[in-house]
């Protein structure tokens, strides 16, 4: 064990020592854009000359999880759009490294940061506007020095730079409020104008620069180093779960060892509950697999790292609970299934996701569709949360 993790230490250091963090300066007002030939969702390269017969050309660096960048997909869109037939080109690039993301950093998204993510998004939100992915290299970020996500640049006909800075005031709000900083800016330039307010500050989530990597591999030996446990369930405890008296999402997945798709899907499970972890989410895990079998189960939990996070632990132990994961000590599963979800046929997987008093707002027999039930747990907590 000790020779263990003295091996994940040292690759962790390994990639600390391997990415070193670099000084980011933001492009000058006056300056020219800096070209670039980058891939797109739509699968072609493009490049700053495509755009060279437009009369100005707004460059907006954002992402696919940042809930400043989410806030903000809607006026990016409203403004490609509006300016268009004006002359006017809108792009918007990823510069943000997927790999250097840690997975709590995901907790206001649906979908990661790499490119076939941003196809999603996309897709999603009907982008008819280029949009473009720097995340590997991010020599283009870095040559824009966009430092946060949603970060914009505006240019002239010369492509000299003319505006840098936020949309408008509103940060995480769809509304527009405050002072619309972009639209003002190429008004300014359509008509020969000199710009009045060139710079602001950009608002929002960090720009994931490559040298962060260090950071993902020490939470992930972080979150291997939590140790993983597993409690026995009866019918009162059961009911007790499908109450939910808390103020969390509670996603509650029946199981059992010898499910294929159980086994298949458990890994998604994991993976999105670390995404909510720091946000009012919980999974708690149910295997239907007999008695006997109870260190088969703990064994195969341990090894899908299906721990408590713990911030999670905390409201856990508030309710006078142990750990996340359970096996069904009772004889009759259908008592099971009628103090849960009584419109479960008894197939394995089986999914609900309940809302706090206990309203389930998503089910699902069979293996997960990991994005679907993401979209459920954001649509939640984006309606609960004003967001």
């Amino acid at each position: 064990m000790t020779s263990y993790i003295l091996m994940i230490a040292f690759l962790i250091l390994t990639v600390s020592l391997k990415a070193k963090q670099e000084s980011i300066n933001t492009l000058a007002i006056g300056a020219q854009a800096p070209t670039f030939t980058l891939p797109g969702v739509d699968g072609k390269n493009h490049q700053l000359k495509d755009f060279s017969n437009s009369k100005a050309l707004v460059i907006i660096f954002t992402c696919n999880h940042c809930p400043d960048a989410r806030a903000a997909r809607g006026k990016v869109i409203a403004l490609h759009k509006d300016y268009k037939d004006k002359s006017v080109a809108v792009i918007a690039i990823s510069g943000n490294d997927d790999k250097a993301l840690r997975l709590d950093e995901i907790g206001y998204s649906v979908h990661g940061d790499s490119l076939y993510d941003m196809k999603h998004v996309a897709r999603e939100e009907k982008y008819t506007f280029p949009y473009l992915y720097d995340g590997e290299t991010q020599k283009t970020t870095k040559a824009y020095g966009a430092v946060a996500t949603p970060h914009v640049f505006v240019f002239d006909a010369d492509r000299k730079l003319r505006y840098t800075g936020r949309i408008d005031d509103a940060r995480r709000s769809r509304k527009d409020i405050g002072t619309n900083y972009v639209r003002n800016a190429l008004d300014s330039i359509l008509t020969g104008k000199e710009v009045t307010e060139k710079t602001t500050r950009a608002f929002g989530c960090s720009t994931k620069w490559s040298w962060k990597r260090g950071s993902v591999a020490k939470d992930n030996a972080r979150w291997k180093a939590i140790p993983v446990t597993l409690e026995d369930l009866d019918e009162r405890s059961a009911k007790a779960l499908a109450d939910n008296k808390t103020d969390k999402l509670r996603l509650i997945n029946f199981w059992s060892t010898t499910c294929g798709p159980c086994v298949a899907e458990f890994p998604e499970l994991i993976d999105t509950y670390r995404r909510f972890q720091n946000r009012p989410v919980e999974l708690i895990t149910v295997s239907t697999d007999p008695i006997v079998a109870r260190m088969k189960v703990l064994k195969f939990l341990k090894e899908q790292q299906a721990a408590l996070s713990p911030r999670t632990a905390k409201s856990v132990a508030k309710e006078g609970r142990k750990s996340n994961n359970y096996v069904y000590t009772g004889q009759n599963l259908d008592k099971l299934a009628e103090a849960i979800d009584t419109k479960w046929n008894g197939a394995l997987p089986h999914s609900v996701l309940l809302a706090p008093n206990g309203k389930i707002i998503w089910r699902h027999t069979g293996q997960i569709n990991a994005i679907k039930l993401r979209r459920a747990i954001v649509g939640w907590l984006d309606k609960a949360h004003g967001e």
